[in-house]
């Protein structure tokens, strides 16, 4: 089985939901259980491949079958060659007193993301934190006298090497024009990670509007969370050979009929209010800026 990192980078607020919730927020983003990090389902994502691919071949091209599997009703056939992981947060942005923003990530979340890249980042280092503090790539626009200050934190902040490693693997994939994502990606320890995590996601109050009284709707007033803007997950695709009986396709093949370049595309819930715009780029493959 052949494996192929990819990027999803958000262009437009995210929202890959759960449905209604009891807390707050009427309508919160997935997240996992055990640490809180907030992921877009690979179920979501490979529906949103078959269906472009399908629009681009067919319903019944025996290719798209072999990649993703047959239709509901056939489900008994064969299985689909493509497996598609969830989506992870690698860096959230946040409000940053300088640079406007900054791309934040964490230890932890760059440990996860270096072992689903497995040989594609053997040099890249995983920086230690001792408390509460951050560290910045050279010449960072986002430092401001040793300070970082996100949101309502000030951390005392230094430049290294780890982050400029790290910065200098993303940025062709982030911001393949002008780099914008060198001089704006930090690091901060894993719990004040946690914190942004919880603390710094887009919320936007939704009505509905009754249509005799052009007034709000009894009960139709909501909290709805999202995945701010340039938020960076990276998920996994995984390949075998193709299943389906007169269809040949490799491993490689397979990866690069459900994603051989970096494409836009339409991602999660709230498409009509213009959310979920998002590009998706193989990391180690074409990171051209579609």
């Amino acid at each position: 089985m052949r494996t192929r990192p990819f990027l999803l980078h958000a262009l437009s607020p995210l929202h890959a939901g759960t449905g209604q919730a009891a807390g707050i927020v009427d309508l919160p983003i997935a997240r996992y259980r055990a640490s809180g990090i907030p992921f877009v389902p690979g179920s979501s994502i490979k529906g949103v491949l078959r269906d472009v691919r399908r629009a681009a071949v067919g319903e019944k091209d025996p290719g798209l079958l072999a990649v993703f599997g047959p239709e509901t009703g056939n489900a008994s056939e064969h299985a689909g060659a493509l497996v598609v992981g969830d989506a992870r947060l690698l860096a959230l942005p946040v409000r940053s007193f300088r640079g406007t923003f900054a791309w934040v990530s964490s230890p932890l979340l760059l440990e996860l993301v270096r072992r689903d890249l497995g040989e594609g980042a053997p040099e890249l280092p995983i920086p230690q934190l001792a408390g509460r503090e951050a560290l910045v790539t050279t010449g960072s626009a986002c430092l401001h006298e040793r300070k970082l200050y996100l949101e309502d934190l000030d951390l005392p902040a230094k430049e290294d090497p780890a982050a400029d490693a790290w910065a200098r693997f993303l940025a062709p994939h982030v911001s393949p024009g002008e780099d914008i994502f060198t001089k704006r990606f930090a690091l901060v320890d894993d719990d004040t990670m946690s914190f942004l995590s919880d603390n710094a996601m887009q919320l936007d109050a939704r009505v509905r509007l009754d249509s005799a009284t052009r007034t709000v709707a009894k009960g139709a007033l909501w909290l709805e969370e999202s995945l701010p803007p340039e938020s960076l997950l990276v998920g996994l695709l995984a390949a075998d050979r193709s299943r389906r009986n007169g269809i040949v396709l490799g491993p490689e093949q397979v990866l690069d009929l459900a994603l051989a370049t970096a494409e836009v595309l339409q991602f999660g819930g709230k498409a009509s209010v213009g959310r979920g715009r998002c590009r998706i780029v193989p990391i180690g493959g074409a990171a051209g800026g579609a």
